[in-house]
């Protein structure tokens, strides 16, 4: 069956398209990686899960990706988590729990820093905070890499590894253990910056940097519905 037309919400004359889940707090927000969408395995496989549980979740396609116009080109990581943001205090409320895949888990590490009260957790599949600096030697090598130089400049921007990171809510990292995109040693440094007493890193054995086989998956389900269930 073919999906419906997604919404679309305007950030500074860029139409960004979206899909809103209507349903309980805290609200799910998938947060794409460089070059991916709204509509990938992880991202439809937590939105199934929202829907079975009655939860509110919303996914967006970056300016430039997926069913958002505009230049891919010309996208840069200010941008898109100005879009992210946009997206959080235009069409969400309450609190929310963050899932940011790869990049997208650079972009919810800086909405966790700059919407505290908002963020109740954030789970992070293969985050790659700063992979335009320890990825990359200099733009000439990002470029051949076919990384978008502006995109390599934002990014130098807004370095997180080189500094404590004050975010405070419950934090889970899922990183495979194979992943030859962002090594393991990001996640083991990404959680030592971190001043959240309640961070977890769990290494999927043998995963890459996807984690889109089914097992894997719903290992990123699981550890999502761990998040939301109270304390006991």
């Amino acid at each position: 069956m073919t999906a419906s037309p997604p919404e679309t919400f305007d950030v500074a004359g860029r139409q960004i398209a979206y899909r809103l889940r209507k349903g309980a707090g805290p609200t799910l927000l998938f947060l794409p990686g460089y070059a991916s969408d709204m509509e990938g395995k992880k991202a439809l496989a937590l939105d199934a899960f929202a829907e079975r549980r009655g939860l509110a979740m919303l996914r967006l396609d970056y300016s430039g990706t997926g069913l958002s116009p505009g230049s891919f080109e010309e996208g840069t990581l200010a941008l898109w988590l100005e879009e992210a943001l946009a997206a959080v205090d235009q069409l969400t409320e309450g609190p929310l729990t963050l899932i940011g895949s790869s990049m997208g888990g650079w972009i919810a590490l800086h909405i966790a820093l700059l919407r505290p009260d908002r963020v109740a957790a954030l789970v992070g599949i293969a985050a790659a905070p700063d992979f335009t600096d320890w990825g990359f030697a200099n733009g000439e090598a990002a470029e051949r890499a076919g990384l978008a130089r502006g995109f390599w400049e934002s990014g130098r921007r807004l370095l997180l590894l080189d500094k404590d990171i004050s975010v405070g809510c419950p934090i889970r990292l899922i990183h495979g253990e194979a992943d030859s995109e962002v090594p393991l040693e990001i996640a083991f440094l990404l959680m030592g910056a971190l001043r959240s007493a309640d961070v977890q890193l769990l290494t999927v054995k043998d995963g890459g940097h996807r984690l889109s086989e089914p097992h894997e998956i719903n290992g990123i389900v699981r550890t999502v519905a761990a998040l939301l269930e109270p304390a006991f």
